[in-house]
C-alpha cells in the first residue's frame, strides 16, 4: 500500500502532517475491536454534535452525511440518548489525556486510526478504550437487556467510545 500523506489545517491544528499506512478500517491491533465506525458514531450523535465541525475536510465526506452536528455549540440533545455524557476538553487536558498529535482527544485519534494512521499513542488509546468495558458490566448488572432508558449516561459514554450500547 502506498502511504498517503494527510495535511491538517483547522482551528486546533495547523501544519500537522500524518501518513495513512494501513487500509481504512483494517489491520487494527488484535485486541481493538470497536463496534461502531466513526461514520456510524457521527450519525447516531456523539459529543453534543460539536465534535469535528471545523475539520471535516480531513475525513471522508461520507462520514458527515446525515451526521448529527451542531457547529455553534455543544448541544446534548444532538446525542443519541439526548444527554451529556462527556467532560469538557479542558478536563481532558488537565488530566493529561490529550496526546499532542490529537488535540481533540480520543475520537480524533480513533478517526485517524480508522483511516489508517498508526502512531506512538496507539497502545495508550486502545487501553483507554478497553477500560470502558466497566460501563458495559454496570449496564448488564443493573438493566434489562435492550432497556435503552436504563443508565442512558453510561450508554451515551459507550457510544462516544465506539461501543454499541444499544445492543446491551
Amino acid at each position: 500500500m502506498k502511504h498517503r500523506k494527510v495535511e491538517v489545517n483547522d482551528k486546533m491544528q495547523q501544519n500537522y502532517v500524518y501518513y495513512l499506512t494501513e487500509p481504512a478500517g483494517r489491520n487494527f491491533a488484535p485486541e481493538f475491536r470497536p463496534e461502531l465506525t466513526p461514520r456510524q458514531m457521527l450519525r447516531l450523535g456523539i459529543f453534543g454534535g460539536k465534535y469535528m465541525t471545523d475539520c471535516a475536510n480531513e475525513f471522508p465526506v461520507s462520514w458527515f452525511a446525515r451526521a448529527r452536528l451542531c457547529p455553534e455549540r455543544h448541544d446534548p440533545a444532538m446525542n443519541f440518548f439526548g444527554i451529556n455524557a462527556s467532560q469538557p476538553l479542558s478536563v481532558w487536558r488537565e488530566k493529561g489525556w490529550i496526546y499532542h498529535e490529537d488535540p481533540r482527544g480520543w475520537f480524533q485519534w480513533y478517526c485517524r486510526y480508522y483511516r489508517g494512521r498508526r502512531c506512538p499513542d496507539d497502545r495508550r488509546q486502545i487501553n483507554r478504550w478497553k477500560a470502558m468495558t466497566r460501563h458495559i458490566a454496570q449496564i448488564q448488572k443493573h438493566c434489562r437487556p435492550g432497556d435503552l432508558h436504563c443508565r442512558p449516561r453510561q450508554r451515551q459514554a459507550l457510544l462516544n467510545w465506539a461501543y454499541d450500547s444499544r445492543a446491551i
